[in-house]
C-alpha cells in the first residue's frame, strides 16, 4: 500500500476547482479520512484557527492548495490582499504543521513566481534569476516565499515539505466569474455570451501575442497525488504539459469549439502579462513518474461542455 493508505489527509482548498479533483484522486488510495477545512470554521489566515484545525483533525499529511487567486485584472486590483493572504496562509500552516508532527506537507506554488523574462522552457533552476511579471508579482513572490520556508524547515527541523509549481489549470468545474476567472474560462464565457446574444464580436485584452501553457485539472490532481506518494526532495518541481499556445491562437480555438465566427477586437491598451510561459516538465517525470495525458482540444471541449450544461440548467 502507498503512503496515503490509512492516513488522515488535510486538503486545504479541497472544495475548490483543483481541490475537488485532488480529493477524488486521493480517495483512490484508500486514506482513513480526507479533511477539507472550510473558511467559516478554519480561517487559515488566523493562527488560532490553523492551530484549531491541526488540534482537532490531527492530520498525518497536508496538501496545501488554498490560495487567493485571479486573472490579470484581479491581480492588478488586489496586490496587497493577494500578497498577504497567500503568504500568511503558507507561513502559518507550515509552522503549525511541523509543530504538530505532520509527517509531510505538499505545498502548491505557481509559475507566476518565475522571472518575467525566464528563458523558455522554464526550468526550476531559473526561479531566482529575476523579478516576476509586475501584474502578478505580489502573488508570485508570496508563493515563492513558501519555497524558502519549506527548504529552511527541512534544513533546521527535518520537516518534509515538497513544492510543486503549477501552470494555469482548466477543465470542468472551473471558475467562470468574470471578476476573478483566469484566461480560458474568461474567454469561453465571453464567446458563448456573444454567440447566444447574437453579437458579432468580442473584446479581448492585450495583443494576443503572449503565450501560455495550460494543464487539465485531472492531470494536475494526478501529479500532486503522485508527488505526495513518491517525492521527498527539497527542489521545486514544475507541473505542466510542456506546450505553449498564444492567446490569439487560444481565443481562435475557443471560438471554433464554441461555434462562434464573429470578430475578435484586441485591446492593446490592456496588459498581455508575462510574454511567454512554457515549462520544462522533465523533473516531474524523472523524480516521480508523472506526465500529463489530456489532449488540449479534448480538455477544452470537456470544459466548454460543462459550462454550457450549467447555463442550460440555470435556465430550466
Amino acid at each position: 500500500m502507498g503512503r496515503l493508505s490509512g492516513q488522515r489527509v488535510v486538503v486545504t482548498g479541497g472544495a475548490g476547482f483543483l481541490g475537488r479533483a485532488v480529493c477524488a484522486e486521493i480517495q483512490k488510495h484508500q486514506p482513513a479520512e480526507i479533511v477539507v477545512p472550510r473558511k467559516a470554521e478554519y480561517d487559515l489566515t488566523e493562527q488560532a484557527a490553523v492551530r484549531k484545525l491541526l488540534d482537532e483533525r490531527r492530520p498525518d499529511l497536508i496538501v496545501h492548495l488554498a490560495a487567493t487567486v485571479g486573472g490579470i485584472g484581479a491581480n492588478r486590483e488586489n496586490p496587497g490582499l493577494y500578497f498577504y493572504q497567500n503568504a500568511i496562509m503558507g507561513i502559518l500552516l507550515m509552522e503549525e504543521a511541523r509543530r504538530h508532527g505532520v509527517s509531510k506537507m505538499v505545498n502548491i506554488g505557481t509559475i507566476c513566481s518565475y522571472p518575467k523574462f525566464t528563458p523558455v522552457p522554464f526550468k526550476e533552476d531559473d526561479l531566482w534569476n529575476g523579478y516576476p511579471e509586475e501584474t502578478n508579482a505580489p502573488y508570485g513572490i508570496a508563493k515563492k516565499s513558501q519555497l524558502v520556508q519549506a527548504q529552511a524547515y527541512r534544513q533546521q527541523y527535518g520537516f518534509n515539505v515538497v513544492t510543486l509549481l503549477l501552470v494555469n489549470l482548466y477543465g470542468p468545474g472551473d471558475n467562470f466569474d468574470p471578476q476573478s476567472s483566469h484566461v480560458i474560462p474568461a474567454i469561453v464565457k465571453k464567446v458563448i455570451d456573444a454567440r447566444d446574444e447574437g453579437r458579432r464580436y468580442i473584446d479581448v485584452w492585450g495583443t494576443g501575442a503572449a503565450s501560455r501553457e495550460f494543464l487539465f485539472v485531472r492531470d494536475a490532481a494526478e501529479g500532486i497525488v503522485l508527488a505526495t506518494e513518491r517525492y521527498d526532495d527539497p527542489e521545486p518541481v514544475n507541473l505542466g504539459n510542456g506546450r505553449e499556445i498564444t492567446i490569439r491562437a487560444l481565443t481562435e480555438l475557443i471560438c471554433e469549439l464554441c461555434r462562434f465566427d464573429g470578430q475578435l477586437r484586441w485591446d492593446p491598451t490592456k496588459p498581455d502579462g508575462q510574454p511567454r510561459r512554457c515549462l520544462d516538465v522533465s523533473r516531474a517525470k524523472e523524480r516521480f513518474g508523472w506526465v500529463a495525458k489530456t489532449d488540449f482540444r479534448d480538455g477544452l471541449r470537456e470544459a466548454i461542455a460543462w459550462y454550457e450544461q450549467g447555463r442550460t440548467s440555470e435556465r430550466t
